[in-house]
């Protein structure tokens, strides 16, 4: 599914503007008909990872995560919202660098998943706590290559890890996870080794935090957003670290 088929906010004319509204009231009436919201009942109650990265260092420098969970909107949106994080980039991860556009990325056979690269502070959230905010509220990782209407390998579920310490946790976690039963069926997420991570294109950046009431965001990811804040109220952050913001 094209999540752009109707016009871009932001990219229409004054002229068409009314005919956007219509379009997005129309594109909100079908995803509710045709499509099951994201579920507004509480997250999963995801145990912590029993194995993590060592406790940072005072002088420990930032440290990226890339993962992968269905269109980056959402898995971005939801981690500028994190303490601890710095940064968050939605792009491609997965591909090669030849074919990280959108348009191409989105014909599902680039070997791409819409990602997120997380840039974060050691000392104020682990990895493994990022992983756990991840398998939580962010995704659900029993659907393999779809997230809600969107399906494809471009939308599946992936850890890319940076190192071997990443490696492990996020390894070890997902079986954890899976022993402990947790979800209603068996976790589909792969860990990939990460060739290079490419930023999406601009209008791409922020799109959660810029347009809450675009009728995709409004139906599938805002709800991740204020289940993040019920569910880890102590790593929740009000104000969104914006890409725009860290420059």
């Amino acid at each position: 599914m094209n999540k752009l088929s109707s016009p871009r906010p932001g990219k229409t004319r004054d002229s068409a503007r009314l005919w956007f509204v219509a379009i997005s009231f129309a594109a909100l009436a079908l995803l509710l008909w045709q499509f099951p919201a994201h579920s507004e009942q509480p997250a999963p109650a995801v145990p912590a990872p029993a194995i993590d990265e060592p406790a940072a260092a005072a002088d420990a420098s930032l440290e990226t995560a890339v993962v992968a969970g269905g269109c980056f909107w959402g898995v971005q949106g939801v981690f500028e919202h994190v303490k601890g994080v710095k940064k968050a980039v939605s792009g491609y991860a997965g591909g090669a660098a030849s074919t990280a556009q959108y348009e191409t990325v989105s014909r599902g056979n680039t070997g791409h998943a819409e990602s997120v690269q997380i840039t974060y502070d050691p000392k104020q959230v682990t990895y493994g706590q990022l992983l756990q905010i991840f398998f939580s509220v962010v995704h659900d990782p029993t659907e393999l290559n779809r997230q809600g209407p969107d399906s494809g390998t471009q939308y599946r579920s992936a850890i890319f890890p940076a190192n071997a310490v990443q490696q492990q946790v996020a390894d070890a976690y997902i079986a954890q996870l899976n022993a402990a039963k947790i979800f209603h069926g068996p976790i589909v997420t792969k860990t990939d080794k990460l060739n290079g991570f490419y930023p999406a294109e601009d209008y791409h950046q922020d799109f959660l935090t810029l347009h809450p009431n675009y009728p995709y965001i409004a139906i599938n990811d805002m709800p991740k957003v204020r289940d993040l804040k019920t569910t880890f109220p102590q790593r929740y952050r009000d104000d969104p670290v914006l890409v725009r913001r860290a420059g």
